[in-house]
């Protein structure tokens, strides 16, 4: 099990959480990011070439049964969501076959009015209780997978 960040547009403290769990759970924590991002971590970074989908793409590539995905994308969700653990979106929810197709639907949607030339609501600003939940989300599905076997022992 690791945990996969869709680093192109992942809040810094969502990372430092993650960064936080990988240690303490002993797991490996993998940053995908492309060309335009600078991210500093202790943890591995790949970088892809710049593009349309380039982190995503890279994504399928690697991911592996039992992963833990972090993304805000739905399609990029979409695409693993068989083989994941969980999928945990960065404000602090999880995508899954519950909520999936309502998810993707409300994207299209958006697209549509967007190419009609009107506007739709951005993303409001982070909040703390998106990163508790988030937290949360991500220390759940680590107890219930790994549980305190893989814990590293605190000093």
């Amino acid at each position: 099990m690791r945990i996969i960040i869709d680093g192109d547009a992942c809040p810094h403290q969502v990372k430092d959480i993650c960064e936080k769990a990988a240690r303490e759970f002993g797991i490996e924590l993998i940053i995908v990011v492309d060309m335009d991002h600078y991210i500093v971590s202790d943890f591995q970074i790949m970088i892809v070439e710049q593009g349309r989908d380039a982190v995503d793409y890279k994504i399928v590539q690697i991911f592996k049964q039992d992963d833990i995905l972090v993304t805000q994308d739905y399609g990029l969700a979409s695409l693993v969501l068989k083989k994941a653990s969980a999928v945990i979106h960065s404000a602090g929810f999880f995508i899954n076959n519950n909520n999936i197709d309502n998810l993707l639907e409300s994207r299209h949607l958006g697209q549509i009015i967007r190419k009609m030339g009107g506007k739709t609501k951005g993303p409001s600003k982070r909040t703390k209780e998106q990163d508790e939940n988030f937290k949360k989300c991500l220390y759940k599905v680590l107890n219930e997978k790994l549980g305190n076997k893989n814990k590293k022992n605190k000093p």
